[in-house]
């Protein structure tokens, strides 16, 4: 049984930073590790900062191939999009210092791989990523994501792989 890469998924966030790395045997999908960053209230630096150093560190104690990461939305907010905007540069910082192809995916696009739709709630994808991942219970949200993250990208590079080889193009 031939084993995918590992994927690495980050959901980044400025307060909590999922990540969930999996990889596929045979037919089979598995969580190697999961979970989330818990930043805090201290100033942005200081949380930029941790999300930059833990996700090096799972980068190193794990060793994914690929790492992938939800892309920003414009919310309502615009302080509250360029924030995460920073959260989601120092986890890509964390990527590509350690010499990780980073891909990057919109929420609609790792909604759709995942629930079918690209309009699921939180609650559908936890219940998605419990049931592909065979967990015991649904993952935490910001966890959850992550792990859809990855998956999406499993998913997307199964199909261009499967587009390239019945036509040839790339």
């Amino acid at each position: 049984m031939s084993l995918s890469p590992r994927i690495l998924g980050i959901d980044p966030g400025s307060r909590y930073t999922g990540y969930g790395l999996i990889v596929q045997a045979g037919r089979q999908l598995r969580m190697i590790e999961g979970g989330y960053l818990t930043l805090g209230d201290k100033p942005l630096p200081q949380r930029l900062g941790q999300i930059f150093t833990e996700i090096t560190g799972l980068i190193r104690e794990y060793n994914p191939d690929v790492m992938c990461i939800e892309q920003v939305f414009m919310a309502r907010n615009a302080k509250s999009a360029l924030t995460l905007g920073q959260a989601r540069g120092a986890a890509v910082c964390a990527g590509v210092n350690s010499h990780l192809p980073v891909y990057e995916y919109s929420a609609k696009q790792i909604k759709q791989a995942v629930v079918g739709k690209g309009g699921a709630s939180k609650a559908q994808i936890q219940y998605m990523i419990r049931l592909l991942l065979k967990l015991p219970e649904p993952p935490q949200a910001d966890m959850a994501d992550a792990l859809a993250c990855a998956i999406c990208h499993l998913h997307t590079r199964q199909v261009e792989s499967q587009l390239e080889a019945n036509t040839g193009i790339s």
